[in-house]
This record gives structure tokens, C-alpha cells and sequence, in this order.
């Protein structure tokens, strides 16, 4: 199927004016989403918390993380966003996705909406 990327904006909860926008990348093995710190910084994000990471070499690495409003493919989300380093490419984790009612297709589309949302 190959990467798949979306247009995601980002807003400060406080202050919804304030904007990050990226092309990120669809990452279903990724829980939270992740931006370069410094943008999250320049809109006023502060982080939150701090929590253990499995990357995708099996190391372990505690990041930062804070809470954003998500907008991707006409949809609202809020969620928790990692603070990452420099340079990293953007991350639409998998919570962002299922929270929309969207799944990661390989077979048909790369991108696919349920029906509705499960709650159970």
C-alpha cells in the first residue's frame, strides 16, 4: 500500500486561532500523534506529562506530551500530541483515527470510514 499522508492542523485548545498544519504521516502502529516540539511551542502547547515510548527499533524513550485539538480530512478530534525532536515527521497515531470513526484499509483505500463509531 505504501505511506499514506494527510493534511492534519493542530490548534491550541485555549486559543484555536493558533495553528500547526503538516502533511502526517498515517502511523497505525503509533497510539498518540507526535509534532516537533518547537511547533508545538510556537502555538502555545504546554506540555502536560511525560511517558514512556516504544519505538519502532524496540528502544524505549520518554517524551513530553500535551493535549490539541486535531483537524484532518474534515474531522475533529482532541487528543494527546508528543512533544518530538527536531526534524521528526509528523505523526497521525491511531486514536486520532479510530476517535472519527477511521480505519487504515490496505485492500480497498487507504483510508476508510465506519458506518459509525463503536462504542463497545
Amino acid at each position: 500500500m505504501g505511506a499514506v499522508h494527510v493534511t492534519v492542523e493542530l490548534k491550541n485548545l485555549a486559543s484555536p486561532e493558533r495553528v500547526y498544519e503538516a502533511l502526517f504521516l498515517v502511523d497505525t502502529g503509533a497510539t498518540d500523534s507526535m509534532a516537533p516540539a518547537s511547533e508545538l511551542a510556537r502555538i502555545g502547547v504546554a506540555p502536560r506529562g511525560k511517558m514512556a515510548y516504544e519505538l519502532a527499533d524496540g528502544s524505549t524513550r520518554e517524551y513530553e506530551f500535551g493535549g490539541v485539538q486535531i483537524e484532518f480530512l474534515g474531522n475533529l478530534a482532541w487528543g494527546r500530541v508528543i512533544f518530538g525532536p527536531e526534524g521528526t515527521e509528523p505523526i497521525l497515531g491511531v486514536t486520532a483515527l479510530e476517535s472519527v470513526g477511521i480505519v487504515v484499509d490496505p485492500a480497498n483505500r487507504p483510508l476508510r470510514r465506519l458506518p459509525a463509531v463503536p462504542l463497545k
